[in-house]
This record gives structure tokens, sequence and C-alpha cells, in this order.
């Protein structure tokens, strides 16, 4: 049986990611009961972050050792990744010596290149393309809070990124309405909305995305990386902060969504992330519970 690999969303079945995220839930109850559940002991999971994250990382080492597994580290000072090595060797040789691998990377080509050579499986934790399991815990949150995603609408507003594209592919695999709006010169992959267009809709108007909405999400307007880009963005951008006046266009019943860090009065307005609307903190925990059942899945299937 040849090793599976969680690089984007599509990797997977929507039955499989429907699984995942009904055992995510049973995780969570789990740990919320304080029994301890460890079908992971004796297992090593490797975590190479060339960008650094305090989700991402606490989440993947917490939640392996909650599995009973154990965890490694290695920022891009503890590997001769991009120093010499080709990424194929590197991915031969760790390969041998853990069993899941979990990549933070500036370029998802190399994730690909790695994974291709790796003889046990390579999760994606953010490229510069992806970021699929910030939406395992998206989607969680949003079934805990409101029930079944299918058929719903969601808006994202912002930047056409790493978030947004991952968004795209879960409308496809769940079965929801998503409308991307953002600035002219910003969208999303063309080829990627090409893929999409059963399911996704691009405005440059973010309270047409916004109105009558299930689930309206943000992302901050500057990522990693993108910081030398900061001034220009935020004049781009401006408009397109989530606020009280763009949740009320959204259905009464709507959520606000952010992946974090968040910037209060930029993308975001304090009393919207603050507010009743926002499940933030419980789609932050559900990074936690996503990843221990993608682990468990990859680990023992």
């Amino acid at each position: 049986m040849s090793v599976r690999h969680f690089l984007t969303l599509m990797d997977f079945s929507p039955a499989e990611l429907k699984g995942l995220i009904r055992r995510a839930g049973e995780l969570k109850a789990l740990r919320q009961r304080g029994e301890r559940f460890a079908p992971l002991t004796g297992k090593t999971m490797a975590m190479i972050f060339e960008k650094s994250s305090t989700r991402t990382r606490v989440s993947f080492e917490a939640g392996m050792a909650q599995l009973g597994g154990a965890s490694l580290f290695l920022s891009p000072r503890d590997t001769h990744l991009g120093r010499g090595e080709p990424v194929e060797d590197t991915a031969r040789v760790m390969s041998r010596m853990v069993d899941v691998i979990v990549i933070r990377a500036n370029s998802h080509a190399m994730v690909e290149r790695f994974a291709e050579h790796s003889s046990v499986p390579v999760i994606n934790a953010l490229t510069d393309l992806y970021h699929p399991c910030q939406l395992l815990a998206d989607i969680q949150t949003y079934v805990e809070a409101r029930g079944p995603i299918e058929g719903r609408r969601v808006a994202w507003i912002g930047d056409g990124n790493n978030v947004c594209h991952s968004w795209m592919n879960a409308a496809r695999q769940f079965g929801f309405k998503l409308i991307v709006a953002v600035p002219k010169g910003y969208e999303p992959d063309a080829t990627l909305l090409k893929a999409c267009a059963a399911q996704v809709a691009l405005t440059h108007d973010p309270m047409e995305a916004a109105r009558g909405s299930d689930i309206v999400v943000t992302d901050t307007w500057a990522s990693m990386g993108q910081e030398n880009e900061k001034t220009e963005r935020l004049k781009a951008f401006a408009g397109y902060t989530v606020d009280l006046a763009l949740m009320q266009l959204a259905h009464k019943d709507a959520v606000f969504m952010h992946c974090l860090p968040a910037y209060r009065g930029v993308e975001v307005a304090a009393d919207v992330i603050d507010g009743p609307q926002s499940v933030v903190w419980d789609e932050a925990e559900n990074r936690l519970h996503a990843q221990k059942a993608l682990l468990e899945f990859l680990l023992r299937s």
C-alpha cells in the first residue's frame, strides 16, 4: 500500500475528510473527559519549520504527546535543507528514522518534492499556496457551532492567499458556496479558481460577499515574508475591514473566523473578533483536535 500524504485537502476524499471532522470531535470529547488515549505510543513525528509559528507548533507537539508519541522540532538552523543537501536526500534519510514528517515551508513545490521521496506520511503545516490543517479546524468549528456546512454560504474577505486557497478546496470537498472578495491585483490563483468555479465566485465587493453568508472569514493582509509590502497593502485593502456593519449583512447567526494572529483595527474590528459571533478561540483550539485525528488516520491506517 502506497504511503498517504496530506499536502492539500484534495489528497483525501470528501468521505475521508468528513470522517476526520467526526473523529476530531470524538478526540476532543475524550480530552475534555480527561481520558488518556495513546494509540501512537512508540511513534515519532519530525517537524521541519522554515517559518515561525505559535499555534501550528504547539498544536502538533501537544497533540502528538497526547496520543502517546514523541516529536522533534527542526528549525532552518537544524537541517541541511537549502544549504547544499538536496530535498530528495533529506526526505529519504529522515523518513527512515521517523514515522511522520510535518513541514511548514516557504515553497509548496519543495514540500511536494519532499513527499515524493519520503517513505512515511508528510503533512503540510503551511506553504505559500495552501494551509489545509487550518481548514480541518475551521470546518470542525463550524460543525460544532452550527451543524453541517454543506450548502452553506461562506464569505472570504481579504487577500487571495494560502488560507483562501484552502477554503476554495474546502468548498469543493465539503459542498458549500464560497464568495471570495479581494482587491484588484490580490486575486487567488487563477488556475485554482477555474478548477473551483462550480463552488467559488470572485468579487471585489466585500459587502456582496458578506450579504447572506453563514461564515465570514478573513486573515492578516500582510503574511510572513510580505512585511515590506505592508504600507502598500494597507492602502489596497482599505474598505476590507470586517466590522459590525459588514457582519450585519450576513445571517443573524453567522459566525466570524480568523486563523490568527489577528490585528485589531486592521483586517478585523475589535468588537467583531471579541464579540459574540466570533468563534476564533474554538477555531484555534480545534487545530489540536483536528490534527490529532489526522495523525491517527495517517499512522494507524
